[in-house]
């Protein structure tokens, strides 16, 4: 086998893709990934990187053309890493992402289930209700390049609404004209950091404006540029962000102008959306998403659910239609606050919300007798912890309805919920995110084997003891709240110097050194912050009038 290096040029045939759309080739033995790769195509490879197992090269010279090969409708891609899939037809992009759903239940989850259909999206352009625009250090907004945190200018994104893209460009001549700053991540200086966008079915929009300060220059003379940009605005939200990190908004803010929410319709359902919501950014498939999530449930009208990971109640509502009772768990406060007011809304009195961590939660469910008929989990990107799922299984509902937005981490929990006596019997991949390489899964779990001389327990939460849920939080909920909310890890000692600060009891081992010389760290400013916001979310401590 000869050394590949750098530079060179090999000609190969490219047979199929990454999880993140890259070609996948062969050059003497060794597994290339291929920018640009279509397969089915010949192509001459130039060599930009190799490791030890793998290379990564680019399309230098299409030698045998595959008719999915399209040339790019967009003069951002693929400098932009926004989109993956605008070299290739839609119809092989879809087929790409039912085959990798597909591959990873069977090679890593060892699930004998084929992923017989993939919804492939009506619209492939502008159907994003959410945009977050970040900003450059010389106040450009667009998107960042692949791998990198390096922004690409881009007001003009075909993902986007045209109420999106005519915000950022109005804050972005405000920027330059009004002499507002832009954040510089290399320095910490700087106030404006991203631009957040979202909206609804009708095409109002709600502006998040998010800095690094409390404030900005002639802030009513940049709401009326944006208004102005954008007729269908209807509020105008500053959050507050000025710690060093990556996670975009801040855990304060403040209205500017109008109303800091907006009401949506999903599934027949009204929902009420605040800047932290979670919501699907693709109304139409989501709604495709959690009709086939209804489906695989089998509801009769006499079942509980317990919905996982239930942000403001999206899935449990839908639920909650064909159910008996439905109890939703998340982690985020604002997040429960909305599903409630959203269960109000729509009549849901027998769908509550309860915020508390996922794992923390159905333990505790567990051990307080809960034994629901379904249980679904739509958890982010990383998957369950190994917990949920032991907690899940150890519940024995008769079925789990697992919605995932990745292949991989899905994969994995699937294993484990094998282990755990549940079988993956249904699986549907949704195209919800069109020319990205992202898809989402939905899987129907069901017990192995069915236990007929299982009791049935009545389980009534007003004979419950909640105080978990609402007076309190664990360690383990502060931290995957600080976690989820302001992307830090934090230790239980940390934790137990800023409780014992606002006078709570701590354990009396907690901030002990482990032998007499032993120099206990000292909580930094940042971590003290965010983990005082989370005391105040678990109304441990009163609020700071925010």
């Amino acid at each position: 086998m000869s050394e590949l290096q750098k530079n060179q040029l090999h000609t190969a045939a490219v047979t199929g893709y990454t999880a993140e759309g890259l070609g996948v080739a062969r050059v003497d033995g060794r597994v290339v990934f291929v920018h640009g790769g279509v397969r089915g195509e010949v192509c001459s490879l130039r060599l930009l990187k190799v490791r030890k197992s793998v290379a990564y090269a680019r399309v230098e010279e299409v030698l045998e053309r595959s008719p999915a090969r399209m040339e790019p409708d967009c003069p951002h891609y693929p400098v932009c890493g926004g989109c993956d899939f605008r070299h290739i037809s839609y119809e092989e992009e879809l087929e790409a992402k039912r085959q990798r759903v597909e591959d990873a239940l069977r090679r890593v989850g060892g699930a004998d289930v084929r992923v017989e259909e993939i919804l492939g999206s009506e619209a492939v352009s502008g159907y994003r209700n959410k945009c977050q625009f970040p900003v450059s250090a010389d106040g450009s907004l667009g998107f960042y390049r692949a791998r990198s945190h390096e922004v690409v200018s881009a007001l003009d994104c075909r993902l986007q609404t045209p109420q999106a893209n005519a915000v950022a460009g109005a804050v972005e001549r405000g920027l330059r004209e009004l002499g507002i700053s832009a954040y510089d991540e290399s320095t910490g200086r700087g106030l404006l950091r991203h631009l957040y966008v979202r909206t609804n079915r009708e095409g109002r929009a709600l502006v998040c404006l998010v800095v690094n300060g409390r404030e900005l220059p002639r802030e009513e003379e940049l709401v009326r540029r944006v208004r102005e940009a954008c007729p269908e605005t209807a509020g105008v939200v500053l959050s507050i962000n000025t710690g060093r990190t990556n996670v975009i908004l801040g855990p304060e803010q403040r209205t500017l102008w109008g109303q800091d929410w907006l009401e949506d319709t999903l599934c027949g359902l009204k929902f009420r959306l605040s800047v932290p919501s979670f919501y699907q950014v693709n109304r139409d498939q989501a709604e495709r998403l959690y009709a086939a999530a209804l489906e695989f449930a089998g509801l009769t009208g006499q079942e509980t659910v317990l919905d996982l990971y239930c942000g403001i109640g999206t899935i449990s509502l839908v639920m909650a239609r064909r159910a008996k009772r439905v109890i939703g768990v998340e982690v985020v406060p604002e997040a429960v606050e909305d599903a409630r007011e959203n269960a109000q809304r729509n009549g849901m009195e027998h769908a509550q919300f309860w915020v508390g961590d996922a794992g923390v939660a159905a333990a505790r469910l567990r051990r307080e007798g809960l034994r629901p008929d379904v249980v679904v989990v739509d958890p982010p990107r990383k998957g369950l912890a190994a917990e949920v799922v032991e907690a899940v299984a150890g519940m024995g509902p008769e079925r789990v309805v697992y919605v995932s937005c990745d292949p991989g981490t899905l994969a994995r929990d699937v294993r484990q919920f094998r282990e755990a006596g549940y079988i993956a019997v249904k699986a549907l991949a949704v195209d919800m995110f069109p020319r990205t390489h992202h898809v989402e899964t939905v899987v129907l779990l069901s017990k192995g084997e069915i236990d007929s001389q299982k009791v049935r327990v009545e389980f009534s939460l007003e004979d419950m003891d909640m105080s978990e849920f609402q007076k309190g939080a664990t360690y383990g909920q502060i931290k995957a709240y600080v976690l989820e909310k302001f992307g830090l890890k934090v230790s239980s000692l940390y934790i137990s110097q800023v409780k014992r600060k606002c006078g709570l009891e701590v354990g009396e081992n907690y901030n002990l050194a482990k032998s007499e010389n032993a120099k206990v760290p000292t909580c930094p400013p940042e971590k003290e912050r965010a983990i005082m916001a989370a005391l105040e979310h678990f109304r441990m401590v009163e609020g700071s009038g925010r």
